[in-house]
């Protein structure tokens, strides 16, 4: 399994680019997505404070990505964003009863090293 992240769609927005990304994460043992919000840019090696957004245990990345609005803040601002997926869920095994009986809790205590590991904070 891949581990790299792999870009799976970006689009511009205020100025920056919102991306969202894909990676095998052999912590969790499944694959995960996470967004960053790259906001305007003075050069390509500028570096950028980040806000890291960890969305509740039902919420997927795009939860806060496409409900929030928190890019136009972050591009006047000049924050990255970076919001990854806190209830990554293998599907091999994922059924809607898992889920409503808290399926997603086990994967959470894994998600802190998941999150060092991949995302380098």
């Amino acid at each position: 399994m891949e581990t790299e992240p792999t870009e799976i769609s970006s689009s511009k927005m205020f100025g920056g680019y919102n991306k969202r990304y894909k990676h095998f994460s052999p912590t969790l043992g499944c694959s995960m997505t996470f967004h960053i919000y790259f906001p305007p840019s003075p050069s390509s090696s500028h570096k950028f404070p980040v806000l890291y957004w960890l969305s509740g245990l039902t919420c997927t990345d795009e939860n806060f990505i496409t409900k929030s609005g928190a890019q136009r803040a972050a591009s006047s601002e000049g924050v990255a964003l970076i919001v990854p997926d806190t209830s990554p869920k293998p599907h091999a095994t994922y059924d809607s009863m898992k889920h409503r009986c808290g399926y997603g809790t086990w994967k959470q205590y894994n998600i802190y090293t998941t999150i060092c590991q991949f995302l380098k904070i």
